[in-house]
């Protein structure tokens, strides 16, 4: 049951539009899915639908297919993701090779659907407050194959104090009343108030001027929730605009969606197939762009270079950053990490042990191929065994990468007779 006063307040604002969008609540939730350039491939599923017409990669599929326990979920061929949301990205528009902020990223739909698009170049930033949810993301991050992407768990204004005029594009996807997720989930029905509404809204400002710093001159920020409440939409952009002479509305091409003032757009659920989001898109003209202070790397420890020279691995442009006996790589783009609250410096390599070197779940899944590879078929029962962390009978020694249909999923390791599973425990099943 929804709430009286959303219903009284969505028949003022819709008018005579009102009823059909009370009858697109009644109909079957339309989901979708998002595959993953960065995996170089795009497999035909029986369950996969029509295209979402506003993200190349998107595609509504069939809801009793259960997508999520197919294989290739967790080699990470492709995210679970809500139509709608993916809006917001198509209109921000990374380009490989610039600098990228996710401010509010968690789980990580927006964050892998911007590293897509970048290609593997450049610097991404991702950033969540909530330290819970910060590991979600960045086990989303992880199992999707990002390599140039920066986990930070901070307040926003910290980072637009370190970061200030540094980015090119800033996605701010902000924490709201969630009025589009109440099919989905009952928290939201149960939660939500005109008081709460209020309260994000508030909370949002205070995102918006930190967002707003953290943009270069020319950059573009965009700012999407998934709410359909005014006061966390127009009326936030509105204020914001007022307090922000140096930002300006960008008029994009979107046919898909309803066009508002200062930049806006909607999309409603008993327009096209979604659950309803709103995006608006903005451009900096003015302001100061910081200087470059990039962190710096380190040398690579000879166990990764006998490792990565015996598996062939070859790794892009970026610098090495150990923390502890956890080696990553960064791209070689990212600033100065001094006094932030990391998560995820980059591409997790592995860890030295003793003069060894233990290769990462993280590495895995970035790698297309190596030199020693088992690929198992994702209809066959070799590979439910491996997910379970079943050995696997082999006559291969040493390191080897486990495949799925030619998609990486993991690490298993040698004796001539059977593979040891080194698939993560936690993810087994």
């Amino acid at each position: 049951m929804l709430p009286e006063a959303f219903l009284e307040r969505m028949k003022i604002q819709l008018g005579e539009e009102y009823p059909a969008f009370l009858q697109s609540l009644e109909r079957p939730r339309a989901v979708a899915l998002r595959f993953n350039p960065l995996k170089g491939g795009m497999p035909q599923l029986p369950f996969v639908g029509d295209p979402v017409p506003w993200e190349s990669m998107g595609y509504y599929y069939d809801p009793e297919a259960r997508p999520g326990l197919h294989p290739f979920h967790e080699a990470g061929v492709y995210y679970l993701q809500e139509a709608s949301a993916m809006s917001a990205v198509a209109l921000l528009d990374p380009q490989p090779g610039e600098k990228v902020c996710d401010l509010c990223a968690a789980p990580g739909g927006k964050t892998t659907q911007i590293a897509g698009r970048m290609a593997g170049e450049g610097f991404l930033l991702c950033n969540e407050i909530n330290p819970k949810r910060a590991k979600i993301l960045s086990r989303n991050i992880e199992r999707m194959g990002v390599a140039n992407a920066l986990v930070t768990n901070e307040h926003p204004q910290k980072l637009a104090q370190a970061y200030a005029g540094f980015f090119d594009r800033v996605l701010i996807d902000a924490p709201c009343s969630g009025e589009g997720m109440f099919r989905k989930e009952e928290a939201a029905v149960t939660d939500w108030s005109p008081e709460t509404v209020s309260m994000c809204a508030r909370r949002q400002a205070e995102i918006l001027d930190s967002g707003a710093m953290l943009v270069r001159p020319g950059g573009r920020l965009v700012y999407s929730t998934c709410t359909f409440a005014p006061e966390e939409n127009e009326e936030a952009i509105a204020g914001f605009l007022a307090r922000h002479p140096e930002f300006t509305p960008e008029m994009v091409s979107a046919p898909w969606f309803v066009a508002g003032e200062n930049g806006s757009f909607r999309i409603w659920p008993h327009k096209v197939l979604g659950e309803g989001h709103f995006a608006a898109v903005l451009r900096k003209t003015a302001g100061e762009e910081m200087e470059d202070s990039l962190e710096k790397g380190q040398s690579l420890p000879k166990e990764w270079n006998d490792f990565s020279r015996e598996m062939g691995i070859v790794l892009p442009k970026g610098k090495a950053i150990q923390f502890g006996q956890s080696l990553y790589w960064a791209p070689e783009e990212m600033p100065s990490l001094r006094g932030i609250k990391v998560m995820r410096p980059g591409l997790e390599l592995g860890e030295l042990k003793k003069a060894r070197f233990e290769p990462s779940h993280a590495l895995a899944l970035w790698l297309q191929d190596c030199k020693q590879s088992l690929d198992l078929s994702a209809d066959g029962t070799e590979v439910a065994a491996y997910m379970h962390g079943d050995v696997i009978c082999s006559n291969i020694r040493g390191w080897c990468l486990i495949k799925v249909d030619g998609f990486s999923l993991g690490w298993a390791k040698g004796d001539g007779n059977f593979l040891k599973n080194h698939y993560p425990k936690g993810l087994r099943r």
